[in-house]
């Protein structure tokens, strides 16, 4: 169709948290299963594993806050979509 992809910070972004999802649940199966893990009582892969994962959760929760900006700029439908992902931060973050 002749339209340029991943044109915009939203694709981008996008495509990042995609293959960044991936890549955490790749390894979390390979190390971190309980029954067929490789090191599954690693400590430090542990801890990268979650803390990257919650990372990835954020940034995921950023680019799609990114991607309604660029459909509208209503402040309400916004106030709407935005609210809710920082109530819940701290439950599903922390």
């Amino acid at each position: 169709m002749g339209k340029p992809h991943f044109a915009t910070y939203h694709a981008i972004g996008g495509m990042t948290c995609l293959i960044g999802a991936s890549m955490v649940g790749a390894v979390g199966s390979v190390f971190l299963h309980p029954d067929f893990g490789i090191d599954k009582t690693n400590k430090t892969i542990r801890f990268a594993h979650k803390t990257s994962a919650r990372i990835l959760l954020f940034v995921t929760w950023l680019v799609a806050f990114s991607g309604l900006v660029t459909l509208t700029t209503d402040v309400t439908i916004l106030g709407l979509f935005g609210v809710p992902l920082l109530a819940l931060a701290p439950f599903v973050l922390m």
